[in-house]
């Protein structure tokens, strides 16, 4: 039976799931744990007349939500790392981010370039995770635009393929989701690389962060501007959480590149990240 006609028949039961929910479940990309995507689940199993929980028991435990923060030390939650909580969170939703707390972040390095009008061009990551358990495959990558100007409309990434992708203009939001080559076993290393970028340039640019809601084994960010939009100073920011103003830990040299950087080893959860002051 086709997907569409599984879709039909669901609708008639007063079930809505949509054929791109049916599909990610048919693939194995996503798994239907809340209480309306069970129901949904067995009504399946009744309209291919198969056994009782024969697809049921096929979906495995519920993988760890929420309250996964409590075996992490230290962790943050999205709404002391994100200004705009709110827009995120209906973003992962609609993701149905499946990887909270599953992945340990040991090292991400990321250029973020600066052009010649003082705009954002692209802001690219390299990241090595480690999985906390058997199981996560995936990654939710976000950019936040605080301008509000434009959301970026380039992506490129390596080592992974992309699945569902999920934007908030009037929030400034992108998510996107990474899929790994392969379910990870606990503790096991995968690498993912990707960039957000604008293709005629961004809103102009006086800062770039990072929030962490986990404890970070290293963490490098370098920004890059173009010779013609050079500021005359840089610091080091750090806000334990977003409701606490950002301090500048400290003013970073541009070197003969017109680059700047800030490296942190055992970085501890909170935004980090650099400012810039064009006059």
């Amino acid at each position: 039976m086709s997907l569409d006609r599984i879709h039909s028949r669901l609708v008639e039961r007063g079930i809505p799931v949509s054929v791109a929910s049916l599909s990610y479940w048919q693939r194995g990309l996503c798994r239907p744990e809340r209480t309306q995507s069970l129901r949904a689940v067995r009504a399946i199993e009744e309209i291919l007349e198969l056994q009782p929980d024969s697809l049921v028991t096929l979906i495995g435990p519920r993988r760890p939500r929420g309250r996964w923060l409590g075996h992490v030390p230290g962790s943050l939650t999205y709404r002391e790392i994100c200004p705009v909580y709110t827009g995120l969170s209906d973003l992962l939703e609609k993701i149905n981010n499946p990887v909270d707390g599953q992945l340990e972040t040991l090292s991400h390095h990321e250029r973020y370039m600066v052009g010649s009008r003082r705009e954002e061009l692209a802001a690219r990551s390299r990241v090595v995770f480690r999985a906390r358990q058997d199981g996560v495959d995936r990654y939710v990558a976000i950019h936040h635009n605080e301008n509000l100007a434009a959301a970026p409309d380039g992506f490129t990434s390596d080592f992974c393929r992309v699945g569902r992708v999920r934007a908030d203009p009037a929030a400034g939001l992108t998510a996107v989701e990474l899929i790994f080559d392969h379910p990870l076993a606990e503790g096991e290393t995968y690498l993912v690389e990707y960039e957000f970028s604008y293709k005629s340039g961004g809103p102009e640019a006086a800062q770039y962060v990072r929030g962490f809601r986990f404890p970070t084994r290293e963490y490098l960010l370098q920004v890059r501007f173009d010779k013609a939009a050079v500021p005359p100073r840089c610091y080091q920011i750090w806000q334990p959480n977003v409701g606490t103003p950002p301090v500048d830990r400290s003013e970073l040299r541009l070197n003969n590149w017109n680059s700047v950087h800030i490296f942190e080893f055992e970085s501890q959860p909170g935004v980090h990240g650099i400012r810039w002051e064009w006059s």
